[in-house]
């Protein structure tokens, strides 16, 4: 039986595209570059700040101006964290049903707890999860599983009797080697050229409300 549920953070449990691009398309700004539709850079934001910084400017993280560029991006995006981050539609009544069973809930993500947790309070979800594991809380960063293990741990829960929901291959990775089931959030944050079908999750879903199902299932046949 599954009795707890985990969530990575950006483009899982919250839209977090539009604040990080407009903080990404203002240091372009700043650089004498036009800006790069949401579109182009929602499928980077699950890989991470590093990422986002080599899709706007086209450098490797060796060279000698990517610091400075990814600590202005992070510095703008701090100043707007929740302008328009939002849980995606349906979280609400994931969490709801979760809740509604007794069933334990939480975040594990790789985002740096300096900008997570003030997310999480934006949303008024803090107080509500068992735990929020972030990207520095462990000395492990998904896909690495010490950091899944640790939220089993801090929620006092079973790796055994938990479901990972993310949008990348990490968190599956991670889910997979945690002993975790794992659920792919299509809806999140995935490029075109990569397939979800090849990271043997043990399900994918287009939209949250989808997990509600897919529990009800599994513990069915439980």
């Amino acid at each position: 039986m599954i009795s707890s549920v985990f969530f990575d953070l950006d483009g899982t449990l919250a839209d977090t595209a539009p604040d990080l691009a407009a903080a990404l398309n203002q240091v372009r700004h700043e650089q004498g570059k036009s800006a790069l539709p949401l579109e182009s850079i929602r499928p980077s934001v699950s890989l991470g700040g590093n990422a986002m910084v080599k899709l706007a400017f086209s450098i490797e993280e060796d060279d000698p101006e990517f610091d400075g560029l990814r600590i202005r991006f992070l510095d703008i995006y701090q100043q707007r964290l929740h302008q328009d981050t939002h849980v995606f539609p349906g979280i609400d009544e994931v969490l709801d049903y979760l809740e509604g069973k007794n069933m334990t809930w939480g975040v594990v993500t790789n985002k740096p707890e300096w900008l997570t947790n003030p997310v999480m309070e934006q949303l008024k979800l803090t107080h509500r999860a068992a735990c929020i594991i972030s990207g520095d809380t462990t000395d492990y960063r998904k896909p690495h599983p010490g950091s899944m293990l640790h939220a089993c741990e801090v929620a006092r829960c079973d790796p055994e009797t938990s479901l990972y929901v993310g949008d990348a291959l990490r968190d599956i990775e991670a889910g997979r080697a945690a002993g975790m089931k794992t659920l792919t959030a299509a809806y999140g944050y995935i490029a075109n050229d990569e397939n979800p079908d090849e990271w043997n999750a043990d399900g994918n879903i287009s939209r949250p409300e989808e997990i509600i199902d897919w529990l009800k299932k599994e513990n069915e046949s439980a």
